[in-house]
C-alpha cells in the first residue's frame, strides 16, 4: 500500500520509519493562519485534515497521512518563531511553567477522511537568559512550534511530559495507528499494512 506523508518534518518522518511504515513524503502546501475565533484543538485538527485532503484528492489510493502539531499556553497559540526574537519571546513564557501541546493527526484513503488530536501537558525547568540565547544559538528552535524539540537540546530544558510523548515529537503513533484502523488499514507489527 502507498503511503504519503503530507509534511515535511524530519521528526513524524523518522517516526513512521520507526514502527515501520514505508513511506513517500509530499509535503501540502497550506495556508497555516489561524481562522477568527478559532479554539487550538479546532485549528490543529483543521489543518492536518487539510494537509491530508489536499494531497489525497490526486492520490485518492493511496493512504495520506496529515499532521499539525501546536503549542499553547494562556490560551495563546504559539506556532514556529519568525525570528530570533519571537523564539525568545516563547522560550521566556514557557519557561518554569506547563503548556499544553495539541498534536491533529488526520488519515485519508478512497474518498474517506477520519481525524483526531492528542492532547500532552509538558513543563519547563526555569531558563536563565543566556540558556534561552543559547538554545536559540543553535538553531533547533527556529522550525518548531513552541521554539522547542524534545528530541533534541530541547530534552534538556523539559521537567516533565503528561501523555504521549511521540505527540509532543509531532506523529501521535497510538492515534494514528488507531484512524487507520477506521478506515480498514490494519498495522501488524514488522508487517506490510493490510487492508481489512
Amino acid at each position: 500500500m502507498q503511503v504519503i506523508l503530507a509534511s515535511s518534518s524530519p521528526r513524524r518522518r523518522e517516526l513512521l520509519t520507526l514502527i515501520g511504515i514505508p513511506h513517500e513524503v509530499r509535503p501540502a502546501d497550506i495556508d497555516e493562519s489561524i481562522l477568527p475565533g478559532e479554539i487550538p484543538d479546532e485549528h490543529a485538527e483543521r489543518l492536518a485534515v487539510s494537509k491530508a485532503l489536499t494531497l489525497a484528492k490526486v492520490n485518492s489510493s493511496a493512504l495520506v497521512i496529515g499532521s499539525d502539531t501546536i503549542v499553547v499556553i494562556d490560551g495563546e497559540i504559539l506556532g514556529k518563531p519568525v525570528d530570533e526574537a519571537d523564539a525568545s519571546r516563547m522560550l521566556r513564557m514557557l519557561s518554569g511553567r506547563e503548556h499544553t501541546v495539541v498534536t491533529a493527526v488526520a488519515a485519508a484513503l478512497e474518498g474517506r477522511i477520519v481525524s483526531g488530536i492528542e492532547k500532552v501537558t509538558v513543563t519547563f525547568r526555569e531558563l536563565t537568559d543566556g540558556e534561552i540565547r543559547e538554545y536559540i544559538a543553535t538553531r533547533e528552535p527556529m522550525d518548531k512550534a513552541g521554539s522547542y524539540g524534545i528530541q533534541g537540546f530541547g530534552a534538556t530544558i523539559i521537567r516533565k511530559v503528561d501523555g504521549d510523548f511521540f505527540a509532543v515529537m509531532g506523529l501521535s503513533l497510538v492515534l494514528l495507528v488507531d484512524l487507520m484502523r477506521q478506515l480498514g488499514v490494519e498495522y501488524v507489527f514488522a508487517a506490510p499494512l493490510v487492508r481489512r
